[in-house]
């Protein structure tokens, strides 16, 4: 019998038994729609992941992060500074390893409103210019601020496309974009002039949806909820906090706000935030170095700061990431051996039930090794038919998976994943059929004919 005419009987003898060989493969479907959806999602999250971190910054921006005092300087936590606007001149000024330094001083608690319209936005922070080229923000109409503000301490401020959305209306709802340059906002019920707007961030995936939906409402001549969806979902993440935020001149928020709320009538002098950008990734570990020895003569040896890298979050994501793949592929691994145990059933129940026909076929000249090879074939082909109907449901999974998940974590479709799927299904397949065809090939064709 040649391998072709062995798969044919292997699929005429699935076509005969269409329920249970339905039944079969279930195992299978779950376990290779399980694979590949799980390693999609997978993938989808570590795309936005990486896509939200580079979004605030990049690779080659550390923050400069608060922390308590070791416990051999215990006895001097009440001294120690935190992050001041001396620390900023510091670094600039000695050392040169650092491209950019930002500071940034934020306001806790803050509505933000306009004509009846109160909004929380995802900070209010006073910067430095420096914050544009830190954290990769483009302005897309007016301007950003100048010395002049800087210095008079100008209640003048930037916000982000989504800060504009709440107070003044989105593109979805007013049929077109809206420039709110000159108007006027109020920060906790303190006036302040819009100078410049920021343009608007979305990851790819909202890209693509926003997209979609103007093509579909320019097809179906609708406005709406189509193209709502084209702006992105709402959610704390990376491109909604670009887009919602309000940037004032550093000076403003000090005299505005801050230098009002320290304890004991003593202004508080610290900084929310220092951003720092190396000049070179290269040498990431001598700029830190450098950043830190002049920090611990600000600080009078103080060590009360640490450096937060981009370095460190890609190990965290990754390390994330690993562990999500592992436990996914042990779980679809599971669920595929469980389909192979099945399919090992089945074929032991189907060679009960042609004991005869495989005496017959032995009576006329077919030989072990043939007997083995064909019912090792229908193992394999009912393993892989599961498997490509196992691919088929994933799709639909991982569609699902789109809509029920955030946007920037949409899942992603893997080919080399789909291919290592079937190749397991099939490798699961022939190690499930190699008992019941061993114990076919070895049957007796003489008592096999007297089987009843």
């Amino acid at each position: 019998m040649t391998l072709s005419n062995t798969i044919l009987v292997g699929f005429k003898e699935i076509w005969t038994h269409k329920f249970r060989s339905i039944l079969t493969m279930l195992g299978i479907v779950l376990g290779v729609a399980s694979l590949v959806a799980m390693a999609a999602m997978v993938k989808g999250m570590e795309n936005g992941m990486k896509e939200a971190m580079i979004a605030m910054g990049g690779l080659d921006k550390v923050l400069v992060e608060e922390q308590k005092v070791p416990v051999f300087q215990n006895h001097l936590r009440d001294m120690a500074p935190g992050r001041t606007i001396q620390d900023v001149y510091a670094l600039r000024q000695s050392a040169p390893l650092l491209r950019v330094v930002s500071p940034q001083m934020g306001l806790d608690r803050v509505l933000v409103s306009r004509a009846g319209k109160t909004f929380r936005p995802s900070e209010v922070v006073g910067v430095w210019p420096a914050v544009l080229e830190m954290n990769l923000y483009d302005l897309e109409h007016g301007r950003f601020f100048n010395d002049l503000d800087e210095e008079r301490a100008h209640a003048v401020c930037v916000i982000g496309t989504g800060v504009r959305d709440e107070l003044f209306g989105s593109p979805t709802e007013t049929g077109r974009e809206i420039i709110p340059i000159g108007e006027e906002i109020r920060i906790n019920d303190q006036p302040f002039t819009i100078v410049g707007m920021f343009k608007h961030y979305e990851s790819e995936m909202d890209r693509k949806l926003r997209l979609e939906g103007m093509a579909q409402a320019a097809t179906n001549n609708v406005s709406g909820p189509t193209r709502q969806r084209g702006w992105g979902r709402k959610g704390w993440n990376a491109f909604w906090r670009k887009n919602n935020v309000v940037y004032t001149p550093l000076n403003t928020m000090w005299v505005r706000f801050r230098a009002s709320t320290g304890t004991n009538n003593v202004p508080d002098p610290t900084l929310s935030n220092i951003d720092i950008k190396v000049a070179s990734l290269e040498q990431l570990e001598p700029a830190l170095q450098q950043a830190r020895n002049v920090l611990m003569v600000q600080h009078k040896g103080i060590e009360d700061f640490s450096f937060r890298t981009q370095e460190n979050q890609i190990e965290d994501i990754n390390k994330r990431i690993k562990n999500m793949r592992l436990s996914g592929g042990i779980i679809a691994g599971l669920s595929l051996l469980v389909g192979g145990i099945g399919i090992m059933n089945i074929m032991l129940a189907s060679i009960n039930e042609r004991i005869r026909e495989i005496g017959i076929c032995k009576a006329i000249g077919a030989t072990g090794p043939a007997i083995f090879t064909q019912i090792l074939v229908e193992s394999i082909v009912i393993s892989i038919l599961g498997a490509l109907l196992g691919l088929a449901a994933s799709k639909g999974l991982v569609i699902l998976l789109g809509e029920l998940s955030p946007t920037q974590n949409s899942p992603v479709l893997q080919p080399n994943i789909m291919i290592v799927a079937v190749l397991f299904s099939a490798a699961v397949g022939m190690a499930a059929g190699i008992f019941p065809a061993v114990k076919a090939a070895r049957l007796n064709p003489i008592a096999a004919l007297r089987y009843e």
